[in-house]
């Protein structure tokens, strides 16, 4: 399992990490960009996620039904993690919550086929200040779902897991571990 750890941290490494000038989705300024999908899109980079993941959980004892995150960076995080549950447990259903509910068909912000008042973890790829994690915390928890802990595959250490103290908070790695 180390070893794995340590694959996906040089993976996240070689390819998600990128200098420049770059503007974030909280409206920062950084002349840094983890852009995770470049990792969490390939084939290695989703199997070792999942098994990091399912780790965490496992590791902390969560406790839950479901799994999931604001499109699109939640995305192939969940849907790897959802299969992998499926052998190496606990299983765990996936879910995808839209930045907004959508305005035909059923109307909904949350897809994923949930049983009312799951218990659920937020997932997100990146968290800086937590803007986007809690859209998510605040759509799960607005369809009467619980919010049971939030994961996140790299913490920025730029405020947001203060702003998730609610909640119990699990970054795969920080910005000290890739750098």
């Amino acid at each position: 399992m180390e070893n794995e750890r340590e694959q996906l941290r040089l993976l996240l490494k070689r390819e998600s990490l990128i200098f420049g000038d770059f503007t974030l989705a909280s409206g920062k300024k950084s002349t840094f960009y983890f852009d995770s999908k470049r990792t969490t899109l390939l084939p290695e980079g989703a199997w070792l996620t999942a098994r990091e993941v399912l780790r965490l959980i496992r590791e902390h004892r969560i406790e839950a039904d479901a799994i999931g995150g604001l499109t699109l960076g939640a995305d192939p995080i969940v849907c790897p993690v959802a299969a992998l549950s499926h052998v190496e447990g606990p299983k765990l259903r996936a879910f995808i919550v839209r930045k907004e509910a959508k305005e035909h068909g059923t109307g909904r912000q949350i897809e994923g086929n949930l049983p009312k008042g799951s218990r659920v973890i937020i997932v997100d790829d990146v968290v800086t200040t937590a803007g986007s994690t809690l859209k998510a915390v605040e759509a799960a928890e607005g369809e009467g779902h619980t919010v049971v802990a939030v994961i996140c595959l790299v913490d920025r250490e730029e405020g947001g897991a203060a702003k998730l103290a609610k909640y119990p908070f699990y970054p795969v790695f920080k910005r000290g571990d890739i750098f």
